[in-house]
């Protein structure tokens, strides 16, 4: 199919290149179509990426929910009792609990208050599978200290990493209560919060007095190394009433991802924006191919009488798309590259180039500058040699 649409002769191409300031137009049009495109899909991405980061450090196989529960920022709570009902459950191997919810936080150097998720563990059994908090896990067991999110904002939060070094405790606070950082751990930063706390349970309870001990947000339930994780989830589900959800862990970062993709006014808003984009880059191309066309119409009339077909004509405007796809995608790709590396380094949200993502914008090229080359054909046809001579 290709070999036929390029043909021996460039038509095509030295058609667009005569021309090398609407060339570059074109070029500039489709990169900035396609920059859009990336722009909207990669901060949607990194969105999802951000809410569903603390699910994959969880330490468990599956996780007890409230039903009403559909994100991390509005969980639900849950009786304490609801778990130990499952405590004796063939394959159950142990039990762990998880307070979750939002503080106010202090910012140590400039006193500003921002939002920060805090996580209420148990120190002897916790529920977070972190490298770094495995040798800190004694000093949360005293009450009123926490460990901080070196991967959170700094500029809102404040350089806690630095300050901690000459101070150590650092004395913060967060909902208006006195805590004391005594280290650190990474896990980041999302549109949520701008960054986390890891606290005790006791501690999590005087942050929040609020709260009940015996109402928790998430049960986290580890089974046997032998033992069939989908027999014991479908037990646990009949041992359990229907106001708790038994997930695994694909099943509950789905969850995150469904709301903010489609329970929340975030996932629409970035789609708009793509098609947004798309509809830009194809403006633009049929513009330029019009243009082409009208001006060329004498010669496509001229290759009408020497025999040539409609058919081959509409392969030169055809490949004329084709090429603009490729040359617009490639500073678009570059373009979009840099700045996520920027936007990564500012918001220290997930934002890379992915490989599906560069492919579903390649093809959404294709079809812009493919759909734009169809519509301009139209123009094609009224190239009638009677007419022109």
């Amino acid at each position: 199919m290709f070999g036929k649409l390029f043909r021996k002769t460039p038509l095509a191409w030295r058609q667009m290149s005569r021309q090398k300031t609407r060339l570059l137009v074109a070029i500039a049009g489709i990169a900035f179509a396609d920059f859009l495109m990336f722009f909207q899909l990669g901060v949607r991405d990194a969105l999802f990426d951000s809410q569903v980061t603390p699910y994959t450090t969880l330490k468990g196989d599956l996780f007890l929910v409230n039903k009403l529960s559909d994100n991390l920022q509005s969980i639900k709570s849950f009786s304490r009792n609801k778990l130990y009902k499952i405590a004796g459950v063939n394959g159950v191997k142990s039990l762990a609990t998880l307070y979750v919810s939002q503080a106010s936080w202090r910012n140590p150097e400039n006193r500003a208050s921002r939002q920060i998720f805090v996580y209420g563990i148990d120190p002897n059994q916790p529920a977070f599978d972190l490298p770094e908090l495995d040798g800190q896990l004694n000093k949360l067991k005293l009450l009123n200290r926490a460990l901080f999110d070196r991967a959170g904002l700094v500029p809102q939060l404040g350089d806690v990493p630095s300050l901690l070094k000459k101070q150590n405790p650092l004395s913060v606070q967060a909902n208006d209560y006195k805590i004391q950082i005594v280290g650190l751990f990474k896990l980041g930063s999302s549109f949520s919060a701008d960054g986390n706390l890891i606290v005790s349970d006791s501690t999590f309870l005087r942050l929040f007095p609020q709260r009940r001990s015996n109402e928790i947000d998430l049960g986290i339930v580890d089974v046997e190394p032998n033992a069939s994780i989908e027999q014991i989830q479908a037990d646990l589900r009949a041992k359990l009433p229907d106001d708790l959800l038994v997930l695994n862990l694909a099943e509950f970062t789905a969850r995150e991802s469904a709301y903010w993709s489609t329970g929340s006014s975030i996932g629409p808003t970035f789609n708009l924006g793509v098609a947004i984009g798309f509809l830009v880059g194809a403006v633009i191309v049929y513009q330029i191919l019009y243009t082409d066309v009208s001006d060329h119409l004498p010669e496509y009339a001229t290759l009408k009488a020497m025999g040539y077909s409609d058919r081959y004509l509409i392969g030169v405007i055809a490949q004329e798309a084709f090429t603009l796809a490729l040359l617009g995608f490639l500073p678009g790709f570059l373009l979009s590259s840099g700045f996520y590396i920027f936007f990564q380094s500012v918001t220290f949200l997930p934002t890379t180039m992915k490989l599906a993502r560069a492919v579903t914008v390649l093809v959404l090229t294709f079809v812009m500058c493919l759909g734009a080359g169809a519509i301009a054909m139209q123009k094609l046809r009224a190239a009638d040699p009677a007419d022109i001579f």
